[in-house]
């Protein structure tokens, strides 16, 4: 395939993700002439993205976290297979700040945002504040934490039912809560370890 109108970035990337994610960077790595190495568990071994990878080595098991999410057993391999590039996807090591450090410590390109978006993106009331700094609409609510039931019951009147709850970082989505009166909100809360430090409010339309 010619690589003609690509200039000269990478001569190996490593992809630290999987599935189509990996497959989409390595077809774009072949367009511009860009070795690839594939990293998979052994779920993932006969999976088509460790095929179409001009290298691939094995990380682990199936659980995510004994293999993506192993931060320095994929450095290794992208030392060992002589990566001078990586691009993390989406999700897994893709979300920590310490990943793009490491890499440039290694003298890898990390093919991504710089450590301080990741770990502003990271931050759900951060990263809302970042966006409305930039003018990036965004759902209006409550820009802070909430520390107990009665800031809880004042900020909710102040914003008006239905509002949605839920943890400034982490979770996956897990713990977002909708209420549409305040004794939803006190059911809310006893189920909810991390209602008194780390929620925060919005609407929800």
């Amino acid at each position: 395939m010619s690589t003609k109108n690509y200039p000269k970035t990478f001569d190996k990337l490593l992809v630290a993700n999987r599935g189509e994610i990996a497959r989409r960077i390595f077809s774009t790595c072949k367009k511009m002439g860009i070795k690839t190495v594939a990293v998979y568990s052994d779920a993932d071994r006969h999976a088509m993205f460790v095929k179409e990878a001009d290298e691939a080595y094995r990380i682990g098991p199936p659980a995510t976290a004994e293999s993506y999410l192993l931060m320095d057993t994929i450095l290794d391999v992208a030392k060992q297979s002589g990566s001078n590039a990586v691009h993390p996807g989406y999700g897994f090591l893709a979300e920590r700040a310490i990943f793009p450090q490491a890499c440039n410590e290694l003298g890898m390109t990390f093919v991504g945002p710089p450590a301080s978006a990741i770990e502003q993106m990271g931050d759900k009331i951060m990263s809302k504040k970042v966006a409305r700094e930039a003018k990036v609409n965004t759902i209006p609510g409550y820009m802070g934490e909430i520390k107990n039931i009665a800031e809880c019951k004042k900020i909710s009147n102040e914003i008006g039912y239905p509002v949605m709850i839920k943890a400034s970082a982490g979770g996956g989505g897990k713990g977002m809560r909708i209420a549409v009166s305040l004794k939803q909100i006190y059911l809310i809360s006893q189920i909810l370890p991390f209602f008194n430090n780390q929620s925060h409010f919005n609407f929800y339309d």
